[in-house]
């Protein structure tokens, strides 16, 4: 009978001490949502792992995600689907949210030089919060320090801009949607910097030809910035047409310094949205069909890397 009392007795103890076991292992967490305080302001941002982060000792690439005017992370995950390319690709992907208004809507906005609203009237350093948000998440996860990527719609792609002129540093590659750059003066990156730029030939919003925009905003014309990336790219003087259909037109500047490569979709279709997306609101634009931006981006950032 005692020995079947010690038996149960150690029986117990050994469930118990597996469970605890157990208990002890880190849970495996793919999605944070964090925040940081810059210049007394509080940022917040969502943080997405690919499924296979834990599973391999090799560090990931990350793409930063930059909403539009009153858009949100969760907006652009949703309506663009990014988090399930990224998941696929194999990529992480942070989507860091811009300052709110101080009026009614509380909308978000990114200081992207001359544009937009509330982020650039007050002057919010977003340079400062987007270097910030790569060094935390370098130190914290891991993250291929030369195939970190931005993207952004709208007022999110300029700010894409902004960072490839004064974070190329730290950025591999950009790839604005629907946006135009909006700095005041000369850009001076440290390096060349492939760009993929997205566009709908029938965005009024942010005219591709440029001119003045919602907002009453004088936007520069998409081809005149590229032509100055070009020329920072030191890539061949003419750029390429490589298709010219019914659905989009697709421009390409070669032989760049560093394989710094410039591609241009410009849809027949669409409007100020994101191609292949979902409307972020039931006033806004149809998003072209002609292809999927999601897709296209993850495919194009794959292909770079810093040196």
């Amino acid at each position: 009978m005692k020995t079947l009392f010690k038996t149960l007795v150690a029986g117990i103890c050994l469930v118990i001490f597996l469970g605890c076991a157990k208990n002890e292992e880190p849970e495996k967490i793919y999605r944070i949502a964090g925040k940081m305080n810059i210049d007394n302001r509080n940022r917040t941002y969502l943080l997405n792992l690919p499924p296979d982060y834990y599973n391999n000792e090799s560090t990931v690439p990350l793409v930063i995600a930059l909403h539009g005017t009153g858009g949100s992370a969760a907006q652009f995950e949703r309506d663009y689907r990014f988090t399930d390319q990224t998941n696929r690709t194999g990529f992480a992907v942070v989507y860091p949210e811009g300052v709110r208004s101080d009026g009614v809507l509380k909308l978000r906005t990114w200081n992207a030089g001359t544009c937009c609203h509330y982020a650039y009237e007050q002057n919010v350093d977003d340079v400062k919060y987007v270097r910030t948000l790569i060094d935390h998440l370098i130190s914290t996860y891991k993250i291929n320090t030369k195939k970190i990527y931005v993207t952004g719609m709208s007022n999110g792609g300029m700010m894409a801009y902004r960072l490839a002129a004064e974070l190329s540093d730290k950025i591999a590659a950009v790839a604005p949607v629907s946006a135009t750059m909006v700095l005041p003066g000369a850009i001076q990156p440290s390096r060349p910097v492939p760009i993929l730029h997205i566009h709908s030939v029938k965005d009024t919003i942010v005219p591709y030809a440029g001119g003045v925009g919602l907002g009453g905003y004088t936007f520069a014309p998409v081809d005149s910035v590229l032509r100055v990336w070009a020329a920072k790219n030191a890539c061949a003087a003419s750029p390429q047409v490589i298709v010219d259909d019914q659905h989009y037109k697709l421009t390409e500047w070669k032989d760049c310094s560093n394989a710094a490569t410039i591609r241009c979709y410009l849809t027949r279709d669409g409007g100020h949205s994101w191609p292949g997306g979902k409307k972020s609101n039931p006033r806004g634009d149809e998003p072209s069909s002609a292809i999927n931006a999601s897709e296209l981006i993850c495919n194009f950032f794959q292909g770079n890397s810093l040196p």
